[in-house]
């Protein structure tokens, strides 16, 4: 396999592909935190990006060293990520009970919440290191850096829709967006059936 334009093409489909489920909670988070600063827009970005890049590799190297393993994990990738996004939307919805729909001011979005948030959006990347599994290890890496290089920049975009969705919806963003995650849970669990 050679860098070619194909190389170029597939990995930045791939990056479209994943960075998805990452762009609508990123929209999710700032329609939570619609005042989020902008190093803090780049922060939750470059979490994503991270993420996105992480797996992959992760992916490519279980192919290459403990496939039999990831094989019987991968079985269990959607159920993680469901179980993550689950918890966070309903948190969300629970938040919005006790700040009274945005009475008191919007939450915000803590490191916590976006690890978790990362891992859960970028766990299906897993798979990508099947589908990357003839690339050289410096191709590997190309790949993922492309991956998060997309992704970063269609979260920037879910980022500044979802601020600009949390200020007009004010009192209903933490809803929206708890909906959003618990919505995005529903469509990984039904895409791995």
């Amino acid at each position: 396999m050679t860098f070619n334009a194909s190389f170029w093409i597939n990995s930045v489909l791939l990056g479209v592909g994943l960075a998805m489920d990452a762009f609508s909670v990123s929209a999710a988070d700032a329609m939570k935190e619609p005042d989020m600063s902008p190093r803090k827009r780049c922060a939750v970005a470059g979490t994503f990006a991270f993420f996105q890049c992480a797996m992959p590799l992760l992916g490519w190297v279980c192919v290459h060293t403990i496939a039999s393993y990831f094989e019987a994990f991968q079985k269990a990738v959607p159920w993680i990520a469901v179980l993550l996004l689950g918890y966070l939307g309903i948190r969300m919805l629970l938040e919005s009970r006790e700040s009274g729909e945005g009475v008191t001011g919007h939450a915000r979005v803590t490191g916590r919440e976006l690890v978790v948030q990362g891992i859960a959006t970028s766990i299906d990347a897993l798979s990508v290191g099947f589908a990357i599994e003839e690339y050289s290890g410096s191709m590997a890496v190309l790949c993922a850096v492309v991956i998060a290089g997309v992704t970063f920049v269609i979260c920037a975009g879910g980022l500044e829709a979802g601020r600009r969705l949390g200020m007009v919806l004010r009192s209903k963003a933490n809803i929206l967006g708890g909906c959003i995650l618990l919505l995005i849970g529903v469509q990984i669990l039904l895409r791995s059936f």
